[in-house]
């Protein structure tokens, strides 16, 4: 139950973060509202992972596949290039959160 309620945490961090770039700095009510709500909604469930996986495990993979998300959100439908050096930092984003799982740090 731990990693779908950490699963829905990120989903939730990931859209609020997108929501952030279309909130043009907050100045945009219906963006900036879901925003608010996505963090809101993302600690809640990462509040209650806590209960189960251990903070350092579930603070790492909310972080990283956060992160790695957002990054290949910004390249498939933003804009934004990809480079093998960007490309290699998302790579190793998610192999981080492997060997951290594989690692039996929870």
């Amino acid at each position: 139950m731990g990693y779908l309620l950490l699963a829905g945490a990120i989903v939730a961090e990931v859209g609020a973060t997108t929501a952030m770039k279309y909130s043009d700095g907050f100045s945009r009510l219906w963006p900036s509202l879901l925003t608010l709500l996505g963090y809101v909604v993302s600690f809640s469930l990462l509040a209650q992972t806590l209960r189960t996986l251990s903070i350092g495990t579930a603070y790492a993979i909310w972080a990283g596949v956060g992160t790695a998300a957002i990054a290949a959100i910004g390249v498939l439908f933003m804009g934004e290039g990809l480079t093998a050096l960007k490309a290699l930092g998302i790579a190793l984003i998610i192999v981080g959160v492997v060997v951290l799982n594989l690692g039996g740090a929870h």
